[in-house]
């Protein structure tokens, strides 16, 4: 009898916990009430700290969440109505620093002259404060006039005709004391003197990814669009420098790094075709840092999707070696899906290869005119 009683009493402890919720039976560290800010352009949130769970929402790149829970890489996220877990990885907890509201613009150090200019960037942003880290108020076109309300170091503080003011890069504007301004069409220095890296991934015994259809070689993709871009940045003043030149070379992901800033390279492009068990397709832009890298991703995300025909997926934040341990401004393109047949039919052509290296040219055009 008491055997039976055990084995019942066995029986009922072993259902009680198969009854327990998900976050008992996963450890899970309680986290203090954490801020943090979103690096994925789109975060999916998911029911339980898993890829597999059903997805409750989705965040967009800056959102500002509050961490709750920490399990296994994952975070229990709360935002307005949305609550659940997303990928850790993806997250950056604020610091003192970054949770104090930034500083006024410092004033400028000209009065108002009454001096006009004209914008000579095909797109010039205009910004709240002097710098590049300043919130985007506006994008001026090619031949917009302005007045110059004053100056600080390579910055120009400037009212619009619709009376909106904010601060752009003093290179991209024709100066002028009379009001009658004739646009300067093409005189933006763009990539000219311009040092470029271009990093052609793989290389070597390392071929990459390897196509399923036609078996593309992910090595040779990425060294024929490497050279093909090189020879578009060259035709435009830029100093162009490949961290290997042939299919046969096979530099660490320390030499690639250390060419970059051995070069004091202006712009470092990580050149990639991706791979995935899912049916993924269309590019995808990583950065590593919000700061050094964010804006030439953004730039170069925008040529892509812009200018291919194939879908982009966007800007990811990258947590790889070429960009966290880059010092230089640097990005990692991942340009078609080698895994998907329609994707890699597109992608191995000579004329697609053609065009991602000029939406890359033009994308770092772009952020150099900005």
């Amino acid at each position: 009898m008491n055997k039976v009683n055990g084995k019942i009493y066995l029986i009922i402890c072993l259902c009680l916990l198969l009854t327990l919720p998900y976050s008992w039976l996963w450890p899970v560290r309680a986290a203090e009430q954490t801020s943090a800010k979103v690096l994925a352009s789109s975060l999916n949130v998911r029911s339980e700290p898993s890829f597999e769970a059903a997805v409750v929402g989705s965040l967009s790149y800056g959102t500002m969440v509050t961490i709750s829970k920490e399990a296994y890489g994952w975070a229990k996220i709360s935002y307005k109505q949305t609550t659940g877990w997303v990928a850790g990885y993806y997250l950056q907890k604020s610091t003192n620093k970054e949770t104090t509201k930034p500083s006024p613009p410092a004033p400028s150090t000209a009065s108002s002259s009454g001096n006009k200019g004209t914008v000579t960037a095909d797109a010039l942003r205009m910004r709240k404060g002097p710098g590049l880290d300043q919130e985007i108020v506006q994008v001026l076109t090619l031949g917009t006039t302005l007045d110059i309300m004053g100056r600080k170091q390579d910055w120009l503080q400037v009212k619009t005709s619709t009376g909106k003011t904010g601060w752009v890069s003093a290179t991209y504007v024709s100066e002028k004391s009379s009001s009658t301004v004739t646009p300067k069409k093409g005189t933006s220095p763009g990539l000219k003197g311009k040092v470029i890296v271009i990093d052609p991934g793989h290389g070597g015994s390392d071929v990459g990814a390897i196509g399923l259809t036609w078996k593309t070689e992910e090595k040779k993709l990425n060294q024929d669009t490497a050279l093909k871009l090189a020879s578009k940045l060259r035709q435009r003043g830029a100093q162009v420098i490949l961290t290997r030149n042939s299919d046969s070379e096979k530099p660490s992901l320390a030499q690639r790094v250390a060419v970059s800033e051995a070069k004091a390279a202006d712009a470092f492009i990580s050149i990639h075709y991706n791979s995935s068990i899912k049916p993924n397709r269309g590019t995808l832009t990583f950065f590593y840092s919000q700061t050094k890298d964010y804006p030439l991703a953004q730039s170069i995300e925008a040529g892509l999707r812009n200018n291919l025909g194939l879908p982009s997926n966007g800007l990811s934040y990258g947590d790889y070696h070429v960009l966290r341990e880059n010092a230089q401004p640097a990005v990692l393109v991942e340009l078609g899906f080698l895994t998907h047949a329609k994707d890699e039919a597109i992608i191995r052509t000579a004329s697609y290869q053609e065009k991602a290296a000029q939406a890359i040219a033009d994308g770092l055009a772009d952020y150099f005119a900005n």
